[in-house]
């Protein structure tokens, strides 16, 4: 099967080009300037991309199908949550397998490899939440980098349920040196979190906004201080998961200015909504905005250091940290965000977003002036998959590399709805947001499984993707 895409604007993170681009089966086999060829001759398919850009499909590296937490499930499966990133041009996520307190690593491994098997519209990997570390799991380590997990996830935060000692990290960052591979890191100061959130409803302080009150920045950057430096204590590789607080951006720019191996990403909530307009609406609609860390209050100016940092790769990853849950009851989960109505502590922890972010960073960095055309790509598709082990297998358009592509139109403009999203999630957490830029076309290798505001893909299209160790190392 042999497709042609011609008459675009080929953007990479380091090229622009007029150029056409010729698909074999599941691979690019060649990129060359239009009229410079026969390949129409004998191509089975032909897409005009005349006027639109011609994009590798997005990387995700920060998703939760399915994840247990505060007595529900996130409300997308991994069927209906993957082809909703492939309608916003998503072709690849990376999820977070979960070890629970007293089980093993691989145990939890397999429990998500089952879930995803069979139901996925993209291709996926996984991380590892280390939830328990003790001698077994540092074992266990070594066995799931034989099997493509080369990445594992700690907390500072929830105790009783992910967190983890600091005794415990710097066990877990010795094995990450030891085998090249990467913490990532959930950086709050779980333990003074527990007690403002505690003295918040002694006051009786019980509304959503109180969520973002009790993990004020400091939680945050005085967690990611420590974090980074434990992992140069060990001589470990730290990632440090969706940053909203610009002191501890502060923190992560320090450590790379002084050459150690520290990367950082924030997502598409901290970059767009507010405490003030969002976390802090009315009643108890600010529930839908419950994430974790929290959103910030625009007026302390960490919107403005999210977006300078990305430009001046301070942050290297825009992900989503795609964890929804219903504000009215899901159909088979029941409750979800309600189970905090009068409590803001038992509100599930997470926003919906893995269908937006390619299309909001388009429009909030390029559109915006705040980064040019090879940025984006940069940050949403090819950085995530030097940092994940997947480039130059994804991430990128370039003769041999899979066939994930995107042919997205810049001239659109559209408003953002709970009416036109594919999240199974009953609210968007960009209601009403004019934007500019969509998507219009998704192959996923060779496959198209977008066309024009149509899904023509299927269930199972996705292939585990067992991944290499990192290939940027600053």
């Amino acid at each position: 099967m042999k497709t042609l895409i011609s008459g675009g604007t080929v953007i990479t993170a380091i090229d622009i080009t007029a150029a056409d681009v010729l698909i074999e089966d599941d691979k690019i086999v060649a990129i060359a300037a239009a009229g410079s060829h026969s390949w129409a001759d004998d191509a089975d398919k032909i897409i005009d991309a005349s006027g639109k850009y011609v994009i590798p499909g997005g990387i995700d590296p920060h998703t939760h199908m399915e994840l247990p937490f505060g007595g529900t499930s996130a409300s997308d499966s991994f069927e209906s949550g993957t082809r909703a990133a492939a309608w916003g041009g998503t072709t690849t996520i990376v999820d977070f397998a979960v070890q629970v307190k007293g089980g093993g690593l691989v145990d939890g491994f397999d429990d998500w490899m089952n879930r995803a098997d069979g139901n996925c519209a993209i291709d996926y990997g996984f991380h590892m939440i280390a939830g328990d570390i003790n001698e077994q799991s540092l074992k266990e380590m070594e066995v799931l980098i034989g099997r493509g997990c080369t990445s594992f996830k700690l907390f500072m935060a929830y105790p009783g349920v992910f967190y983890s000692d600091d005794g415990e990290i710097l066990r877990a960052m010795q094995k990450a040196a030891e085998t090249g591979t990467l913490i990532m890191m959930h950086a709050e100061n779980g333990m003074a979190i527990d007690v403002l959130r505690e003295q918040a409803l002694q006051r009786g302080e019980t509304d959503p906004k109180y969520h973002g009150l009790t993990r004020p920045p400091i939680t945050e950057s005085e967690a990611t201080h420590r974090a980074i430096k434990l992992a140069q204590l060990a001589g470990a590789h730290l990632y440090i998961v969706h940053m909203s607080a610009k002191e501890a951006v502060a923190e992560v720019a320090e450590a790379r200015d002084g050459g150690y191996p520290i990367f950082g990403e924030t997502c598409p909530q901290y970059l767009f909504l507010t405490h003030e307009e969002h976390l802090s609406a009315p009643g108890f609609e600010g529930a839908k905005y419950v994430c974790s860390t929290p959103i910030r209050k625009e007026a302390d100016g960490h919107q403005d250091a999210l977006w300078r940092a990305l430009a001046t790769n301070d942050l290297q990853v825009v992900s989503t940290d795609h964890c929804p849950f219903c504000m009215d009851d899901h159909p088979t989960l029941g409750t979800q965000k309600k189970l905090g109505l009068g409590d803001f502590t038992a509100i599930p922890n997470g926003i919906p977003g893995v269908e937006d972010r390619y299309q909001l960073i388009y429009h909030g960095g390029v559109v915006g002036g705040r980064f040019n055309l090879n940025r984006w790509i940069e940050l949403c598709s090819t950085a995530p998959a030097k940092l994940f082990g997947l480039y130059p297998q994804k991430g990128t358009i370039a003769v041999g590399s899979d066939a994930d592509i995107v042919v997205f139109d810049p001239g659109v403009s559209w408003t953002k709805s709970v009416e036109q999203h594919h999240m199974d999630v009953d609210y968007s957490a960009y209601e009403g947001m004019e934007v500019e830029g969509k998507v219009e076309t998704v192959m996923l290798r060779g496959k198209i499984i977008i066309d024009n505001d149509e899904y023509v893909g299927e269930k199972g299209d996705g292939r585990y993707l067992p991944r290499e160790r990192m290939s940027i190392h600053n």
